[in-house]
C-alpha cells in the first residue's frame, strides 16, 4: 500500500497483458480492483480480464455462446468476493485530479474502494501540475506524472501498479536496466518498485 510500482518493457511485449494477468489474480484473491485504461478500450481490458479469469483465449472467448460464457462467469463470481472496475479516459486527458475525483465519486456512489489500481500507462497521463506545452522537458513531466500518482496512492492507502516503455537500446537488451527508461530517469527515481 501507498506505493508506486512501474512493469518496463518494450513497445508491444505484453505490459498490458501483465497488469489485466495481476488484475485477474487480485480479483480471485477476494480484492477490489480499479483498471484505469487510456491506451485501449474498457471493453478491451475486460476482456482479457475475462478470458484470464476463465482461463481460456481471447478468441475461444470471442466464439463462446452466451449461456456457457454466463455459466463460467457465474463460476467465478462463486470462487471470489473481489470486485472490478475498469474506466477508460482518452489518451493524455487524465491525471492523478481525475483519478482523485474518480476514486472519491466510486466511494461515494458505488460504496466501492478499490485494494489495487492499476494506470496502463503512466506515460500517457496528464500532470496536474505541469501544463502540457508549457515548455517543459519529458524528465520533469514524467517525474511530475510519478510524483502525482505515488502522492495519489499515499493518500488514498493503495497500491498503484503502471507501466512504462524502454528506450529503443532497452528494446533489444536481454537485460533491461534503469536507464534504459524512456523519456525520463525521473520515473525510476519515484517509483518505489520497478
Amino acid at each position: 500500500r501507498k506505493s508506486l510500482s512501474i512493469a518496463l518493457a518494450g513497445t508491444g511485449v505484453g505490459k498490458t497483458l501483465f497488469m489485466t494477468h495481476c488484475a485477474s489474480a487480485n480479483l480471485m484473491a477476494g480484492k477490489n480492483v480499479l483498471y484505469i485504461t487510456m491506451e485501449m478500450a474498457e471493453e478491451k481490458i475486460s476482456e482479457r480480464i475475462d478470458a484470464n479469469l476463465m482461463n481460456t483465449t481471447m478468441d475461444s472467448l470471442q466464439d463462446m455462446p452466451k449461456d456457457v460464457f454466463m455459466k463460467r462467469i457465474k463460476k467465478v463470481k462463486d470462487k471470489t468476493t473481489g470486485k472490478l472496475i475498469v474506466k477508460e479516459f482518452p489518451t493524455a486527458s487524465a491525471g492523478s485530479a481525475h483519478f482523485r475525483h474518480l476514486l472519491n465519486e466510486l466511494k461515494l456512489k458505488k460504496n466501492f474502494t478499490p485494494d489495487m489500481v492499476y494506470i496502463d500507462y503512466l506515460n500517457i497521463c496528464t500532470s496536474s501540475r505541469m501544463k502540457a506545452g508549457a515548455n517543459v522537458n519529458s524528465y520533469t513531466m514524467i517525474k511530475a506524472i510519478a510524483e502525482e500518482l505515488r502522492g495519489l496512492a499515499v493518500e488514498f492507502n493503495v497500491p498503484i501498479l503502471s507501466a512504462t516503455q524502454t528506450t529503443r537500446t532497452g528494446y533489444s537488451s536481454s537485460d533491461l536496466n534503469l536507464e534504459d527508461t524512456s523519456e525520463s530517469f525521473g520515473l525510476p527515481a519515484t517509483a518505489d518498485f520497478m
